[in-house]
């Protein structure tokens, strides 16, 4: 007899990349085995969106973000209205991925923190939390979301690899605060230590498929079902069970994004 199991959520995947997109069955297979009932697809280019919406449109389990990806270049820019205008839409829920990256990219990066006060002032107007990401950049990105009053909308902080003390931060402007499956990794003993400190009020889990696979899966494409492990490593960390992880992500999720009373139990296989 099958026992029902509270239900997890993936809040930051990929799903129309081309890794996963190919065959959506089999992901979505791995999603109700391991009680993953619902994820969040991320929109990273304004040339792409049509596609992560109409994933959200077809399938119930889905939503769907707007944004522009710190890390794209020579993309189309995204104006306030624009953003506002295609986040009108009941299954987009988020304005982003957005944010500040100085790892990947060098030099003059204005354009960049231009872009990410864009998707703050469309998150205000739209009324639609924000997909925030950040790395090496994190005194920039907060300054950045105390300027603009990020605080009045609130969103994630996806991914998350910062310092205690920016997450305590991001949370004083009303952010959660998203693990993925780094927190597995051997030499992530730092990032553990966050979490352990982190309230659980406060966390959301991720996969950021189809990269970060999570262990025994590292190296591998990663896909929403995969969450399952990093809710685990959160329960050991945490010394809760992993149905109260569950059960609390899950909450903070719907709570975050507007969508409370839409989320019924998952059962879990076996």
């Amino acid at each position: 007899m099958r026992r029902i199991f509270p239900m997890l959520v993936d809040t930051h995947c990929h799903l129309d990349f081309p890794e996963l997109s190919g065959d959506l069955d089999a992901v979505f297979e791995l999603m109700r085995k391991n009680g993953v009932g619902r994820a969040l697809c991320i929109s990273v280019r304004l040339e792409d969106f049509p596609r992560v919406r109409a994933l959200a449109e077809i399938h119930p389990h889905l939503y769907a973000s707007v944004g522009v990806h710190p890390d794209y270049e020579g993309v189309h820019e995204p104006a306030v209205d624009e953003l506002v205008r295609l986040a009108d839409h009941p299954k987009v829920i988020a304005i982003g991925e957005t944010g500040l990256d100085y790892y990947r990219l060098k030099g003059d990066l204005e354009w960049q923190r231009e872009r990410f006060r864009i998707h703050i002032r469309a998150a205000r107007a739209s009324g639609k939390p924000l997909v925030i990401h950040t790395r090496s950049a994190a005194e920039d990105t907060l300054r950045i979301m105390r300027e603009e009053h990020a605080s009045e909308i609130g969103g994630v902080m996806h991914c998350f690899t910062e310092s205690l003390e920016i997450a305590q931060a991001a949370i004083e402007m009303g952010f959660y605060i998203s693990f993925s499956g780094i927190v597995t990794f051997k030499n992530a003993a730092a990032l553990r230590e966050v979490v352990r400190h982190v309230p659980l009020e406060r966390i959301l889990v991720e996969t950021d498929s189809p990269y970060l696979a999570p262990m025994p899966f590292r190296g591998k494409t990663n896909q929403p079902g995969y969450v399952k492990y990093v809710a685990e490593e959160i329960a050991r960390l945490k010394g809760a069970g992993v149905e109260e992880i569950a059960r609390k992500t899950t909450d903070n999720f719907f709570n975050l994004f507007g969508l409370k009373g839409n989320a019924p139990a998952a059962p879990q296989a076996g």
